[in-house]
């Protein structure tokens, strides 16, 4: 019996494989977002001339809310990865991220839902460069979309401090 619970063990311990195809699709999204990015600034420097101040900074956030979510697959990817499949050796890269291989799943789930807060704000303060573009009735709901994440990022924190906190005791 202690074999077969062994090997059981061993087998669903091996699933963790079956991540990794998840994490190589997001990297094939990492390119998808290279090549909107690249059409994106096309388009901004094709029409930086006869852009007015609303029109650029829409075109700036457009490109930093692209940047924040590349910058957002690149830290699920390799957090995802070491947390749940394996551990880089990272022994022949001296450029290597310090962060990288320190953040835990709760750190993760943070970091993602900070993020998704950069992104909506940005997103959020797109449409009120152009506010004449969205009704008010749009306009409330991004900012009640907003406000959704606010606090479910603020309750995400409070419960894993609660979490560490009963954890320490």
């Amino acid at each position: 019996m202690h074999n077969l619970e062994r090997a059981f063990e061993r087998a669903l311990f091996a699933c963790r494989w079956l991540l990794a195809p998840f994490y190589a699709a997001l990297a094939i999204g990492l390119v998808v977002l290279l090549v909107k990015l690249l059409q994106e600034l096309a388009h901004f420097i094709l029409h930086a001339i006869e852009s007015n101040e609303a029109q650029t900074i829409l075109g700036v956030l457009t490109l930093v809310d692209l940047s924040f979510t590349a910058s957002l697959l690149i830290i699920v990817m390799f957090s995802g990865y070491e947390n749940f499949v394996s551990k880089f050796d990272h022994t022949d890269h001296k450029d290597w991220p310090e962060w990288m291989g320190t953040i835990d799943f709760t750190g993760l789930k943070l970091k993602l839902m900070s993020s998704i807060v950069a992104i909506s704000a940005i997103q959020l303060l797109k449409s009120f460069m152009d506010v004449k573009a969205y009704t008010d009735r749009e306009l409330y709901w991004l900012v009640g979309i907003h406000m959704v994440f606010v606090v479910s990022g603020i309750l995400m924190a409070l419960t894993d401090r609660i979490a560490a906190g009963h954890h320490d005791k």
